[in-house]
């Protein structure tokens, strides 16, 4: 909105507002205006949510104990919180005419409203079954399908319809008709993998942080020529607006964290988890990145992966390979406080976010 004021009826007129031809200049802006709003709104909002939800976020009773005791009648739905601030500062900052943007965009909301009606559902059953897994899939899946297909007729013709290697230039794999099936699996995929991270305090927050952090990065080089061409990138014409939005992510989320962090005032639920995860992926998908989000994220891929372990081992043996899945779950019944356990996942998540840096120069 403000890119688009400045460029039509300001910018030739006055120097400063020149700046905002720069993406480095509204990514910094966005940022900061999300993270401001978060800080703002969310003592107001975390009110309102204790008012209408009065008893908190239903706890699992096959969870941990310390669950039950711990964190009944926290609120829940604090995704709200981070998607007003996402989509307030992305709206402000970032170029509207730009189609990535709006099918991120597209992606972030669809998923967080399929996240809401899961938290919606849980919290007036009093239980914690919410929307029918084959709904909530269905959403996802239609939702990544259209995503996928809408971004793949704006890319390069060269790139639409490949996957690429992070190590490897010149190695791209043709997947023709199949890409929007592959870019609705790596949306929902990430989706529901951020979703089954986000079970401790700030858990999931600071992991979407550092992601979201890396791929404004690779947005801003892979939409750059310049840049793409020096380090072998493959270029994505327009992919660069989408380093405001990671940037205003990346906002939203610390704004989140002040209030997410141990011990929890509120936690974001189904609607903050299912909508980050399915922008970060929606984000990959536009940047012909999605290996690479498989290492950044990797936090995310690893607690899915101990969750399909657990399920398909207990399902042939009637034993359990963890003592309880989600991973951070196993290493709460080991006897880890919640704290270490968090810390020690963020300390994961800063070494993958570096390592899937260091793809972008290992060509």
């Amino acid at each position: 909105m403000l890119y688009t004021l400045v460029a039509h009826h300001v910018h030739g007129h006055i120097s400063f507002f020149n700046l905002f031809r720069y993406i480095t200049f509204r990514a910094g802006g966005a940022c900061l205006t999300a993270l401001v709003i978060a800080l703002v709104l969310g003592n107001p909002v975390i009110r309102e949510l204790k008012r209408i939800q009065r008893e908190g976020q239903p706890i699992r009773a096959l969870g941990p104990e310390r669950h039950i005791l711990e964190k009944a009648g926290t609120p829940t739905m604090g995704g709200i919180l981070i998607l007003i601030a996402l989509f307030t500062s992305t709206l402000l900052w970032a170029d509207l005419q730009n189609g990535f943007v709006w099918a991120v965009l597209f992606v972030t909301g669809a998923f967080g409203a399929v996240g809401f009606a899961d938290d919606y559902l849980k919290l007036s059953r009093r239980n914690t079954d919410g929307v029918s897994k084959t709904t909530r899939l269905s959403a996802e899946f239609g939702t990544s399908l259209i995503a996928g297909w809408w971004m793949q007729h704006m890319m390069p013709p060269e790139l639409a319809n490949h996957l690429a290697f992070p190590f490897v230039k010149d190695l791209l794999i043709p997947l023709g008709f199949a890409f929007p099936i592959f870019a609705m699996i790596t949306i929902s995929g990430f989706g529901n993998a951020v979703n089954f991270t986000d079970g401790l305090d700030g858990l999931a927050t600071v992991p979407v942080v550092i992601a979201a952090f890396v791929f404004a990065l690779i947005s801003y080089l892979v939409g750059n020529h310049v840049f793409a061409d020096y380090l072998q990138l493959h270029a994505v014409p327009g992919t660069g607006e989408l380093a405001v939005f990671c940037a205003a992510l990346v906002g939203a989320g610390l704004g989140f964290l002040w209030f997410n962090a141990p011990p929890a005032a509120v936690f974001m639920g189904d609607t903050g988890s299912l909508s980050l995860g399915g922008a970060l992926g929606a984000v990959a998908v536009a940047v012909k990145h999605e290996l690479v989000l498989c290492i950044v994220g990797g936090l995310f891929v690893i607690e899915t992966l101990s969750v399909i372990i657990q399920v398909f081992w207990y399902k042939r043996t009637k034993k359990r390979v963890f003592l309880m899945a989600p991973l951070h779950h196993h290493f709460e019944k080991k006897g880890w406080q919640e704290p270490k356990i968090v810390i020690r996942f963020w300390i994961v998540s800063v070494v993958l976010g570096l390592f899937g840096l260091a793809t972008l120069k290992l060509r």
